[in-house]
């Protein structure tokens, strides 16, 4: 399951001013779709067989048929992180198409109606894979590397981010740490071990493994 550190850590990498953005993977709804004009005749019909498509084709979609305007609907999927909004009212339904909105760069896609699931399916994993690559070229523009006491302490003391450093294991090292530089702890121990150097950065004893640290926010 989702933990909460894991889903605080998802909104201090992807969100911004509208709220959240959730990578595709995540999202517990990736498409909502929105009818515009919902009261005119058969937009809702259609925008109920929209979401039918994409539902049976194995996309988590949403209809959105609350009585509010499309601008509040907009900004209600955008605030909750919902990957992709489908936007369909009257003029859409003439040319036999909808539009698909990103949430994450807020690109509009105008699509055909036919092979729309292929094509929702296609963008959720431009979505992930964007949104993956800009964590990760942020994650390293944010990782120092550092194999001393005093490097660690300086960067701790003025730069945001993360920071490898060897660890010797000994939890009341890490208490140490916590306490002399105001709550950086061990955020996690990497699958892929590097060798920065033989000793702890912090007691000076043999380092057993590498660890990024970080900050609690």
């Amino acid at each position: 399951g989702m933990t909460t550190r894991l889903i605080g850590a998802i909104i201090m990498v992807h969100g911004d001013n509208s709220g959240l953005k959730l990578p595709p993977l995540v999202a517990p709804v990736q498409v909502m779709v929105i009818p515009v004009q919902q009261k005119k005749e058969g937009v809702l019909d259609k925008a109920e067989e929209l979401k039918r498509v994409l539902t049976s084709a194995g996309i988590r979609a949403r209809l959105d048929d609350a009585d509010k305007s499309p601008g509040w609907k907009f900004s209600d999927q955008e605030m909750r992180g919902i990957p992709v909004r489908v936007e369909i009212g009257p003029k859409d339904i003439e040319k036999g198409q909808c539009v698909i909105v990103r949430r994450d760069t807020r690109e509009k896609i105008v699509a055909p109606l036919e092979g729309i699931a292929d094509k929702v399916k296609e963008v959720l994993d431009q979505i992930q894979h964007d949104m993956y690559e800009n964590a990760r070229a942020r994650r390293d523009a944010m990782t120092y590397t550092v194999t001393t006491k005093e490097e660690f302490t300086e960067i701790a003391n003025t730069k945001p981010g993360f920071i490898k450093a060897m660890w010797c294991g000994d939890v009341a090292c890490e208490n140490a740490i916590k306490d002399e530089l105001g709550g950086v702890t061990s955020r996690c121990i990497p699958f892929q071990q590097e060798h920065l150097s033989d000793t702890c950065v912090w007691c000076g004893r043999p380092a057993k493994k590498m660890v990024y640290w970080g900050k609690a926010y």
